[in-house]
């Protein structure tokens, strides 16, 4: 046995392919944290939306802003990617030398703070779509529910890996899904808020 172990280490160094013994799950802290926030804007989300009528959905505050309808058909477009970045950073063990560009609380300060704003890539504007608002938030907590299943179940080490498009770990990355739907439901909110907003 001893031969075995002193084989498999002089093969993993001679490959470069080192492995940790045991892949470190989710903290219960971590997962708590987690699963609270994707339930605070899963079910935030229609709260603020589906009791509104079509001239409120489709309301636009200015020439070029986005109607409600299509912040939530954003959101639609945009999480099915960001979703499967997650599964793609279980794949990628930390590169050497690996930083997070931030701390979980500045993922979290991105799903409050509206004073940046970013430009959105072309397949994840909704501007011009055809919104049917039921079947739009349908596909949302469609997703969420798959989401939010593997956050209570997992043993991922979420830590341990990282999203090397946006230099952060698949922890920080999951959490900020669901901080970019908060970004947009505070959008929805100030949509509401303009002096012009339908008032049925």
């Amino acid at each position: 046995m001893k031969t075995f172990a002193t084989t498999m280490l002089c093969l993993a160094v001679a490959t470069g392919n080192t492995l940790p013994l045991h892949a470190a799950s989710m903290t219960d802290r971590d997962r708590e944290r987690l699963i609270a926030h994707l339930q605070m804007t899963t079910s935030w989300l229609p709260d603020e939306v589906s009791h509104l009528s079509q001239a409120q959905l489709d309301y636009r505050p200015a020439p070029g802003k986005w109607t409600i309808a299509e912040v939530v058909q954003h959101l639609v477009l945009a999480e099915p990617g960001y979703w499967k970045l997650v599964q793609n950073g279980m794949h990628q063990p930390h590169a050497p030398g690996f930083k997070s560009r931030g701390t979980d609380a500045d993922v979290l300060w991105y799903g409050i703070d509206r004073t940046r704003h970013q430009v959105t890539s072309s397949d994840q504007d909704a501007r011009g779509q055809t919104i049917q608002i039921s079947e739009a938030l349908a596909h949302y907590a469609q997703l969420r529910d798959t989401m939010l299943q593997y956050a209570r179940t997992t043993n991922d080490d979420l830590r341990g890996h990282d999203v090397r498009e946006w230099n952060v770990d698949a922890y920080q990355w999951f959490l900020e899904i669901s901080t970019h739907s908060q970004r947009h439901i505070l959008q929805i909110r100030e949509i509401k808020a303009d002096p012009g907003f339908p008032k049925s």
